[in-house]
């Protein structure tokens, strides 16, 4: 396969992802301008980020008036994953990929990204690396744009009202989940009961709506990974048997 196949392989590759940016980063583009933020700031976060569950968060914590520290590591705990889909892929890249290259598309990074080149036979080469992020890249920052126009035209009764879209995105990305693993259904319920604890026991009030997010995030999270430790199959029986006792 020459270069041009290679790239439009990754091209192909990227254009459900694409299609499937559009209302996340559009509803984005429409939550963060409704709250209150230029159009330029929300298309800036969405070119210099690329994740929508960290973006979102984010931008709840600007709303809030959360602190520097607390956004960085309310982005950071939400983001972390990417660091460990980053290491996996590395594995896969050819040496022939320059250092400069690998970071190019370390920035593009994502949990679709990163099933995409996963599931591809043989070794990632540069054409189809850089084919693969385009249109997603494209998809999410033209998303964000024409979600933040559209908001900054609404009257200010139906901007406000977008705000409750916020949450039923958060909904959106923990129902599905929680659904199919009790285990997480769990370890959400867990992170819920901090939460709860740190926001109307008294004895907490000196803690910020930041910090209390990363706090139970880092409890549930903690909290999972001791009572429901992951198991790892050693044959294709144990892993049916392993699929059937998840699905409980």
């Amino acid at each position: 396969m020459n270069t041009r196949e290679e790239f439009l392989a990754g091209v192909k590759g990227g254009i459900p992802i694409a299609l499937g940016y559009l209302p996340v980063s559009f509803t984005f583009g429409l939550i963060a301008v409704s709250g209150g933020l230029p159009i330029w700031v929300a298309c800036l976060i969405s070119i210099t980020n690329l994740t929508s569950a960290g973006q979102f968060a984010g931008t709840s914590l600007i709303f809030a008036g959360a602190g520097y520290m607390e956004i960085a590591m309310t982005t950071l705990v939400i983001n972390l994953r990417y660091m460990l889909m980053s290491l996996s892929l590395s594995q896969k890249i050819d040496k022939s990929v320059s250092l400069i290259d690998r970071m190019i598309f370390g920035y593009a990074v994502t949990d679709e990204t990163f099933v995409v080149g996963s599931l591809r036979e043989g070794k990632l080469r540069r054409p189809f690396l850089f084919g693969l992020i385009t249109l997603p890249i494209l998809g999410w920052n033209a998303g964000t744009l024409l979600g933040a126009c559209i908001s900054s035209v609404l009257p200010a009764a139906l901007q406000n009202a977008f705000g409750i879209a916020l949450y039923g995105m958060f909904i959106a990305l923990i129902i599905p989940t929680a659904r199919d693993s009790s285990n997480v259904l769990k370890i959400i319920l867990m992170a819920v009961a901090m939460n709860c604890v740190l926001t109307y026991v008294p004895m907490f009030a000196f803690i910020s709506s930041g910090f209390r997010i990363i706090i139970s995030t880092i409890f549930g999270a903690g909290l999972g990974a001791v009572l429901f430790p992951k198991e790892y199959p050693e044959d294709e029986a144990d892993m049916m048997e392993l699929d059937g006792k998840e699905a409980k």
